[in-house]
């Protein structure tokens, strides 16, 4: 864990959060600034900076991570109709908290396919 890291002080509940799920390896909570209905962080509690410091020692961490989104977007009623799951990585990729997350976003449609 890293001190300054924000994500490492929620998953220490040093910081309050709205968690939905939480097991001893992934930490799921409401995104404080949310761009859809339904938008939540799902967080390794590992730190990892990004995808681009992924080890293969990560590889059942990455598994359980799109395990748990899968629950999760069960668990908000938006498995059947659809979700969509963002990773941002680094300064150029969109990336604002350097501790690895998934962006789980739903509860409308959402707009044009990227690619």
């Amino acid at each position: 864990m890293e001190d300054n890291c924000i994500f490492c002080k929620i998953i220490k509940k040093e910081i309050p959060s709205a968690i939905v799920y939480e097991d001893d390896k992934v930490i799921a909570f409401k995104d404080i600034n949310p761009v859809a209905p339904i938008h939540i962080l799902v967080v390794p509690k590992k730190h990892i900076k990004s995808i681009a410091e992924l080890k293969s020692e990560d590889e059942a961490l990455i598994g359980k991570i799109f395990t748990v989104i899968n629950k999760v977007a069960e668990e908000q009623g938006v498995k059947e109709k659809g979700f969509r799951v963002i990773a941002n990585c680094g300064e150029d990729g969109g990336q604002e908290v350097p501790h690895l997350h998934f962006h789980l976003l739903a509860g409308r449609k959402l707009g044009e396919k990227i690619i």
